[in-house]
C-alpha cells in the first residue's frame, strides 16, 4: 500500500496542527450555540473524530452519505444520497464536516438540502480545499489546507475504498488510477 504513494503531502504532525487550529476557531465561534456536526461519510471519519475531540463545547453528531464520484476520480455531476440525517435539524447550528472540497457538486447539493430544513445557522468546515477543480461554488467557513491539483489519499480519503487508514495524506501515484 505504501508503495502506491508518490509522496507524503501532509504529515501526521501537520494534520494535528491543522485540526487544532480549526477546532480553536470553532470553539471561539460556537460558544452558547446548539452545535451539530454533520459528517459527510466516509471520508470525514478521521478528520471529524480528531476535530470533535478538540472541540471543548457541547455538540451532537449526525452523518450523511452522498457522492457524485462513485469509484471514479472525476465527478459524474449527479449527486446520490444514500444515507440522510437521522434527526430534525431545525434550530441547530449545523457545521458540515468534510474531508475535501473538490468539484463542489456534492456539497452544493447537500448545503441546499440542509438549508431547506431550517437550521439556526449553517457553516462548512473542510480539512482540504481544492479550488482548481471547482465546478460549483461553495462558501467554506473553516478551511485547513489548500490542495494543489493532485489526487490524494489517506486520513479517511480513498481511491476505490483503499488507503483510508493511512495516518497521513499522500499523493497517489498516477499509474494507480490512470
Amino acid at each position: 500500500m505504501l508503495n502506491d504513494i508518490e509522496r507524503v503531502l501532509i504529515s501526521e504532525e501537520e494534520l494535528d496542527s491543522i485540526v487544532s487550529k480549526l477546532a480553536d476557531q470553532i470553539n471561539h465561534d460556537y460558544v452558547g450555540k446548539k452545535l451539530l456536526l454533520v459528517g459527510l461519510l466516509k471520508g470525514c471519519i478521521q478528520f471529524m473524530s480528531d476535530l470533535s475531540r478538540k472541540i471543548t463545547l457541547p455538540c451532537e453528531f449526525d452523518f450523511m452519505v452522498a457522492s457524485s464520484y462513485g469509484s471514479s476520480t472525476e465527478t459524474s455531476g449527479v449527486v446520490k444520497v444514500t444515507k440522510d440525517l437521522s434527526i430534525d435539524i431545525a434550530g441547530y447550528d449545523v457545521l458540515i464536516v468534510e474531508d475535501v472540497v473538490d468539484s463542489g457538486v456534492t456539497l452544493n447539493y447537500i448545503i441546499n438540502m440542509i438549508k431547506d430544513r431550517n437550521p439556526a445557522s449553517l457553516k462548512l468546515c473542510t480539512l482540504l480545499d481544492k479550488p482548481v477543480r471547482r465546478k460549483k461554488e461553495v462558501h467554506i467557513d473553516y478551511k485547513g489546507y489548500v490542495l494543489p491539483d493532485e489526487f490524494v489519499v489517506g486520513y479517511g480519503m480513498d481511491y476505490a475504498e483503499k488507503y483510508r487508514n493511512l495516518p497521513f495524506i499522500g499523493v497517489l501515484k498516477r499509474e494507480i488510477f490512470s
